[in-house]
């Protein structure tokens, strides 16, 4: 195998493990959107801002009612103005 060869397959195989890790970190997060912990729910909320549906309006909703921490109680009204705006 040249050289160039095994550069591009690491370089490709070290993308998608960097990838895989990366979707399993935000699964991971994604549980996390009640925990008592603040950190992990504004992890949480970031990866849900990426999913636009209607379930995910739905949980943020549920969300809002539920959280009292001010700072991720805006962070959630915007993703929830932002993807209902998407949504029309």
């Amino acid at each position: 195998m040249s050289r160039k060869l095994a550069v591009a397959v690491g370089l490709v195989a070290g993308a998608a493990l960097g990838w895989a890790l990366s979707q399993q970190h935000l699964a991971q997060h994604r549980e996390a959107l009640f925990s008592a912990r603040p950190l992990r729910r504004l992890a949480a909320l970031g990866s849900l801002a990426a999913e636009e549906n209607v379930e995910t309006v739905r949980l943020l909703r549920d969300y809002l009612a539920w959280e009292r921490h001010p700072l991720l109680r805006r962070r959630a009204r915007a993703i929830v103005r932002r993807l209902e705006a998407a949504l029309g």
